[in-house]
């Protein structure tokens, strides 16, 4: 197994279901709001991928409300978690996005909150974007929302600690030239001797990286946004960066393209 896949299936696995606790703690309004506007501009029924989809509550069982959603993880434990919630409009496979997935089958594809950036070599990356573009239909829509890196080496909180149901959570963050850091660890004294200990990486892709990813792949880059607002993208300013792309370079969506009515 490669370094990138062993460290997200090992590492995520062991403290999945105690992340998953942790990450109902986040502040959830905001991309609460991102999803209802992306909701409110879809089509009923729609064909939804998203990869990335982690243990899948809350972003991908809220889409399922309104479409057909496909979810797919390399985390097998987060799969398991989120097959709880499966329903006829929503199911989750366990699968890498570095390889092909139903080639030709959505409308959207999404990828959200940084899920992003854990591969090891830029071609690794590559590969996750070619099977993007495949899965999508043409003139289909790939939105990522994907960290900005001059913001948030500026705004890097370097180390936080919470405790959730007597589960202590600490958090230390950190960063070098290509990279940004996160080291958590779990203090559960009920269930486990010793403290849990999880590392993870993110590369530090610009838009200009985005821009070139998705050209080489046959999707062209039509709008970029700030936050969950839908907010205007600077690129010092804006903690964000939601890129909306479309699936056939000669044309664009009337939906999504420069006029889109996020504003």
């Amino acid at each position: 197994m490669d370094e990138p896949k062993r460290i997200v299936e090992d590492g995520y696995d062991a403290i999945s279901e105690r992340y998953t606790e942790l990450s109902r703690k986040f502040d959830w309004a905001p991309r609460r709001r991102y999803l209802n506007r992306l909701v409110d501009l879809l089509p009923e029924g729609s064909r939804v991928l998203e990869l990335g989809c982690g243990a899948g509550v809350p972003a991908t069982v809220e889409l399922a409300r309104h479409f057909d959603v496909t979810g797919i993880d390399l985390s097998p434990a987060s799969i398991e978690y989120a097959q709880r919630f499966e329903t006829d409009h929503l199911h989750f496979y366990l699968h890498d996005m570095r390889l092909p997935f139903w080639i030709n089958h959505f409308n959207y594809a999404f990828n959200f909150f940084t899920s992003f950036g854990y591969f090891k070599t830029r071609r690794e990356h590559d590969n996750a974007i070619s099977t993007i573009a495949g899965a999508i239909k043409n003139n289909g829509i790939f939105v990522m929302d994907y960290l900005n890196v001059h913001y948030a080496e500026d705004h890097t909180i370097h180390q936080s600690e919470k405790e959730i149901d007597g589960v202590n959570f600490i958090i230390t963050k950190w960063y070098d030239e290509t990279h940004f850091y996160k080291k958590i660890i779990i203090e559960d004294e009920i269930m486990h001797n010793e403290p849990m200990i999880y590392t993870e990486k993110v590369a530090k892709f610009s838009l200009g990286d985005f821009t070139e990813m998705f050209a080489y792949q046959g999707l062209q880059l039509q709008e970029v946004f700030g936050d969950y607002s839908f907010s205007n993208y600077d690129v010092k300013k804006s903690p964000r960066m939601v890129m909306i792309a479309n699936a056939q370079i000669q044309v664009k969506s009337a939906r999504w393209g420069i006029a889109v009515p996020f504003r």
